[in-house]
């Protein structure tokens, strides 16, 4: 029986963990319930769109001061480029802070994790520059984060041929096993990184269940079981180092001395699994609610939350697109900003900026202040429109539809700007903007009703301007 804290003939009893009882005063009892601000707040990074923004950008400017940079949902399926001392990085699944090296980057339980991925990830970016010298000193990754395996992948793009044969149309997924690996970890099925760097031949008997269920499922799929697990065993031993507690990581982080935390979103918010475009969406929260149950934060501890918005929209893949222009704007923004995906090299859709979606997202996320990004892709355009409402069949519609039957059929209202017709990329004061690109920025704070605190007008740090 377990003993409590209760007194017995005159001697107060062990508590639960088997340690002395304390005797708390009145005071101290008194002192609990006077509501205290918490000690440390964690900065969020999201996407507002439908990802591509220049969320890494953001986060790269904010991390350099930052000490613990995290990663919370999603997995190599997201991509962000970062340009520092002219070196180019491509990030997938390590945060994007690991280019500071006074900052711990920690991927959390949110995130599914594809070990080859990861360290390929990081041997690439190594070979590009010293940027990345030393980052497995300060990666940190939660022992309940789940593993993407090379069959989960494979699978994804055996669903993407099931659909495009069934329906016609696929999802337009990156065929990173995201999707699959999300599948099992809701089935309860699925393995983690705990499982990995604990008894191996337990893990070797659990992988070879969750194989089979994969074979069963999908007849044509060839898995090399022993060789896969071959190559596990490795990345189990480069891996131990790394595995942390993630719970009592970022429980210390937020209760101990000062520290700046800063979360970084991947994909966007209308791409998150509950809130997005469904079923054109990824498999993870990547609204703000993502971070709490994807690093084990509480909400109050929370702190600002900065949505990036680009200057137009894009889109990779398929789905509704009410702002696309599949036209020479269109064409033009493609090329201008180089839109193509840095996970999958797709070309991205482009269009002008929704503010309906933008304002939608707001309405999830609760943005303290956007990050504008890209403007400088618009210097040549001597008109520039920004979506301000929808309709449907001549009605107005309240709200963004959750049904994606009604969001292909609705009508854009624009707004229509002068354009500025030249270059901003040596701008960086806001006082320096053209009128017409300053008056372009107030009318989406206005809008929103959320200030705009950074206006990005090029690819390196330097070119992000901060207006307050």
């Amino acid at each position: 029986m377990a003993a409590d804290s209760t007194m017995s003939n005159g001697r107060e009893a062990a508590s639960l963990n088997g340690e002395p009882a304390l005797k708390r005063s009145r005071d101290s009892v008194d002192s609990l319930r006077i509501p205290r601000e918490p000690q440390n707040k964690a900065t969020v990074v999201l996407g507002a769109q439908w990802g591509d923004e220049g969320k890494g950008k953001v986060v790269d400017l904010l991390a350099m001061d930052a000490d613990i940079v995290c990663r919370c949902q999603g997995g190599n399926n997201a991509g962000h480029t970062v340009v520092v001392d002219s070196v180019e990085y491509d990030f997938h699944l390590l945060p994007s802070g690991v280019l500071n090296k006074k900052a711990t980057s920690f991927i959390g339980n949110g995130v599914v994790i594809h070990l080859p991925g990861l360290f390929e990830e990081a041997e690439k970016n190594s070979q590009k520059g010293n940027g990345l010298q030393g980052w497995e000193e300060r990666l940190k990754i939660s022992d309940r984060a789940h593993i993407v395996f090379n069959f989960h992948q494979a699978v994804d793009g055996i669903q993407e041929q099931l659909r495009q044969q069934q329906a016609g149309k696929n999802l337009g997924t990156t065929k990173k096993g995201i999707g699959p690996a999300y599948s099992s970890k809701a089935a309860r099925n699925g393995l983690r990184v705990c499982d990995l760097v604990s008894d191996f031949s337990v893990f070797e008997e659990k992988f070879r269940v969750l194989a089979g269920h994969f074979q069963t499922t999908y007849p044509n799929l060839n898995i090399d079981i022993d060789a896969e697990l071959e190559q596990l065993k490795g990345y189990a031993e480069r891996l131990r180092p790394l595995v942390t507690d993630g719970v009592y990581f970022m429980h210390k982080a937020l209760n101990g001395p000062s520290k700046k935390i800063l979360v970084e979103g991947a994909n966007a918010a209308l791409l998150d699994i509950d809130f997005g475009t469904y079923p054109f969406v990824t498999s993870s929260n990547c609204t703000v609610g993502g971070v709490c149950t994807g690093l084990g934060v509480p909400p109050s501890h929370v702190g600002r939350v900065y949505g990036v918005v680009k200057a137009y929209t894009t889109r990779v893949g398929v789905g509704a697109f009410p702002t696309e222009q599949d036209n020479d704007t269109g064409d033009l923004l493609q090329s201008r900003g180089r839109e193509f995906g840095v996970t999958t090299g797709r070309r991205r859709r482009c269009g002008w900026l929704d503010l309906v979606l933008v304002r939608y997202a707001h309405m999830v996320n609760g943005f303290s202040a956007i990050a504008l990004t890209k403007l400088d892709i618009l210097d040549t355009l001597p008109e520039i429109k920004i979506g301000i409402a929808y309709t449907v069949d001549g009605k107005p519609l309240p709200s963004f539809p959750a049904n994606m039957d009604v969001l292909t059929k609705v009508q854009v209202t624009y707004e229509t700007f002068p354009g500025w017709c030249c270059s901003t990329e040596a701008v960086r004061t806001f006082d320096e903007l053209p009128s017409q690109a300053q008056a372009y920025i107030r009318f989406i704070e206005n809008f929103l009703q959320v200030p705009v605190k950074w206006v990005g007008v090029g690819k390196s740090r330097e070119s992000m301007i901060k207006l307050f």
